[in-house]
Order: structure tokens, then C-alpha cells, then sequence
């Protein structure tokens, strides 16, 4: 099939290479020229392994990209991959998905044939049918459920590994209404099912889709706060809370994957989802207890952090490491990192901080200029009063020697990838 992305951000250029990888021609529309230029000499504009190779391979042959939106005329289903920003409030701000609306409606008024417009963005539900449908049947002239189809398709990508994720899917969920819409959306994704061996595929409303995405997001962000406060129960008795969660998650209906207690969750989809769907439920009269406990015990992970620190050295003038910048390994992304935080504390406790992560520190020095930054974990470590561990970038477990470099050797890691040995005050958080 034809198929249009509109944005080329994380979501918008992992699902057009993957899309020409499993066969379909597919033109990306982004009003940055910078990006679209990029993709066309077969480079990604993000860090994500895999994506590279795909763009390479595809670009100039079943994958392009352009500025102009009237390239969507030429496509059987459009996708709008844009940015939905949280707001101070949690709310998502659908300022940047109405924009791409009325421009993709707009380049739809001079389309004849019947077109199917997805939201691939993460949208609370409703937004779909009640703002983004009308914006597009404005602009377009187009009668939806005639000329126009709407669908909602969630992405289920998580950063490291959105390529595998897309291509070896847990599950396919397509919303839509109308039965030619569910058709093209069953034709877009048929040689992606036959390819990763007929995964489930769900077949539901446009409005449960977008549900489902908050509902799978919400669970497990809960499931990792629960294993930390349980994990904060097991330290306190000082009782292995590694040994505890292997064991909940032999339980099949745990489930082992989750549960791996430390700093926190961040990123570009937990918090920003969790805080959309908290608000969402307030707006329709709901209190959403579990949902809101599960945001602090995550924010109060890092303070913890800190406190262990305190408990072995003053940081009011030490030369404290960091070692892990991005939110997770294998991304550049800092969004929401536990790393953030911290930094904040340690500035403001006095400390002299020193930052390392394997590809992140750029993006951490945009938001943090002062602090200084080491080239590799050991120059992080040299000379140290303490060290930090927020990311389990799996370099940090072959450290080892590094720590005595350090001024004191105290070690406090928030994930559990450092191994205690003698020489070191090791502190796990959890």
C-alpha cells in the first residue's frame, strides 16, 4: 500500500522505515527541512538501534520524505505521528495534532478517492472522533465515514528497542468504525502480522483504542512502582529484595517482567501518559487513587537515593559521579530521566557533580551547562567522593577496578548492576 506519516520524530520515522520494511511505500511529511533531509540521505534524526540500517536500506526506494503535505494525495492512508506535549496540569496540549490536522485536511481537499486518517499519536479518549475529525472534515470538505475513515492505531515502542517492538509485536490493536476503515487498516497491517507470525490482533472502537494505550502504560508504570515499594519494604527489614521480586514473578499471573525495583520510570511515555489519563479521569468526576500513588512512589525514588548518599557523605562540597544520563539504556532520550532530579538535588545540596552516559550527555548539557561532564565512566570515577548509579547501561557492571580511583570508593546504585565487593562502600537503593 501507499501510506503517508505526517511527523518524523521517535514515533513518526520508527513506523515509516518499519512500514517500508515489510513492503508498503511510505513518504514522510514534516514541516522541518533539516529532518526531511536527513531521511533522504538515509540517516535517522534519532538514536534508536536498528533505525539507521532501516532508513539506509529503504531511503531513496520505498521510503522518502518531503515537506509538502500534498504528497498524501498520492498515499491510501495517512498516519499522524505528532507530538502531544503534557501541560503543566497533566493534560495533553493537542495544539501540534490540530495544526497537522488542518494541513492534512486542507491537501485532502483536492484528493477524489476515499482516504483513511489513523492517529498513531497517543491521545486520551475521544480526542479523535470529537477534535481531530472534525478539523480534517473541515478543512477537507470530506464526509467522514464516507469519504473520510478515522482510525486510531497505539504504538506500543518503547526506546531501545522500537524497531524489534514494531516488527515483533505483543499485540495489534486497530480502532475504527466504519467497515472500509477497518478494511484498510486490516491491509496496512496484514504483511507486518504475516511477517512476526500472526500476533493477536485487536479489533475494537476508535475510542477503546486510545484507552488501551493508557491502559497499558498506566499497568505498567503501577507494576514498577509496587516492586519499588515493596523493594523499599525489603530494605528497611534489610531483607534481599532481589530474592523477593525473582520469586512474585514465577506467580503467572505476576509475571516476571516489570519487576525490577530501582530509581524510577521516566521517559517520553509513562510519566506524560499516567499524568494524561490522571487528568482525563478528574475531568469525568474520578479520583484515580492507584494511578496517583504509583506517580509517588516514583518521584520519590530518587529522593531516596539521596538520602543514602547522605547517610555515607556530606554532599555539600563533594565531587559526586553520576554515572547515567538518559532515562534508559540504549537512548539518547533524557525526557523525564530519574537523572534529572538528582542533579537538581546534588546543585542545590552544594555537591560538585560530574556526569557521564555513553551517548546522552549532550542532551543533558542543553539542560544542564554547568555541571561537568566526563568523557567515560572511569574519568567520571577518578577522584570521586561518591558515585550515583541511575541508568544500567550493562558498561557499569564491568567497572570494577574504577571505583578505586575513587577519592572515597562509596557507591550508591539505584539499579543493582554494580557488584559489592571489599573496597567498596556499596549502598544498593533497593
Amino acid at each position: 500500500m501507499e501510506l503517508s506519516i505526517v511527523g518524523s520524530g521517535y514515533v513518526g520515522t520508527t513506523i515509516a522505515a518499519c512500514f517500508a520494511e515489510v513492503g508498503h511505500d511510505v513518504v514522510n511529511v514534516d514541516i522541518d527541512e533539516e529532518i526531511v533531509e536527513t531521511i533522504n540521505d538515509g540517516r535517522a534524526p534519532i538514536h534508536e538501534p536498528g533505525l539507521d540500517e532501516l532508513v539506509a536500506e529503504h531511503a531513496g526506494d520505498r521510503l522518502r520524505a518531503t515537506t509538502d503535505y500534498g504528497a498524501v494525495r498520492d498515499t491510501d492512508a495517512t498516519f499522524l505521528a505528532l507530538p502531544t506535549p503534557s501541560e503543566a496540569d497533566g493534560h495533553i496540549d493537542l495544539s501540534i495534532m490540530e495544526a497537522g490536522a488542518r494541513s492534512l485536511g486542507a491537501a485532502l481537499a483536492e484528493k477524489d478517492d476515499h482516504h483513511v486518517v489513523v492517529t498513531k499519536s497517543t491521545v486520551v479518549p475521544t480526542t479523535t472522533e470529537e477534535v481531530i475529525a472534525p478539523i480534517l472534515a473541515e478543512e477537507s470538505g470530506k464526509a467522514l465515514g464516507e469519504d473520510l475513515g478515522i482510525g486510531m492505531n497505539p504504538e506500543f515502542l518503547r526506546e531501545g528497542s522500537a524497531v524489534s517492538d514494531f516488527l515483533d509485536p505483543d499485540k495489534i490493536v486497530l480502532g475504527a468504525e466504519s467497515d472500509r476503515a477497518k478494511a484498510a487498516l486490516r491491509g496496512v497491517f496484514e504483511p507486518l502480522a504475516e511477517r512476526a507470525g500472526d500476533p493477536p490482533i485487536v479489533e475494537t472502537g476508535v475510542a477503546e483504542a486510545e484507552m488501551i494505550k493508557y491502559a497499558n502504560n498506566g499497568f505498567l508504570a503501577a507494576k514498577i512502582s509496587l516492586a519499588n515499594d515493596l523493594a523499599n519494604i525489603c530494605k528497611e527489614y534489610g531483607i534481599d529484595s532481589e530474592e523477593v521480586l525473582e520469586a512474585i514473578g514465577l506467580d503467572h499471573r505476576i509475571g516476571a517482567a516489570f519487576l525490577g525495583a530501582g530509581v524510577g520510570w521516566g521517559g517520553s511515555c509513562f510519566p506524560k501518559d499516567v499524568a494524561a489519563i490522571i487528568a482525563a479521569a478528574r475531568d469525568v468526576g474520578y479520583e484515580p487513587a492507584m494511578l496517583q500513588a504509583a506517580v509517588e512512589v516514583n518521584d520519590r525514588q530518587p529522593v531516596r537515593l539521596l538520602e543514602l548518599l547522605r547517610g555515607h557523605v556530606d554532599p555539600d562540597g563533594a565531587r559526586v559521579a553520576v554515572l547515567g544520563l538518559a532515562f534508559k539504556p540504549g537512548t539518547d532520550d533524557i525526557r523525564n530521566s530519574r537523572a534529572l532530579p538528582l542533579v537538581d538535588a546534588l546543585v542545590d545540596a552544594g555537591a560538585d557533580v560530574v556526569g557521564y552516559d555513553p551517548v546522552a550527555t549532550e542532551n543533558f548539557r542543553e539542560r544542564y551547562p554547568d555541571i561537568d561532564y566526563a568523557e567515560t565512566a572511569e574519568a567520571a570515577l577518578d577522584d570521586a567522593d561518591a558515585a550515583l548509579v541511575v541508568t544500567d547501561w550493562p558498561e557499569f557492571a564491568d567497572l570494577d577496578g574504577a571505583f578505586d580511583a575513587m577519592a572515597t570508593p562509596i557507591v550508591v546504585d539505584g539499579r543493582r548492576i554494580v557488584t559489592r565487593r571489599e573496597g567498596i562502600v556499596y549502598e544498593s537503593l533497593v
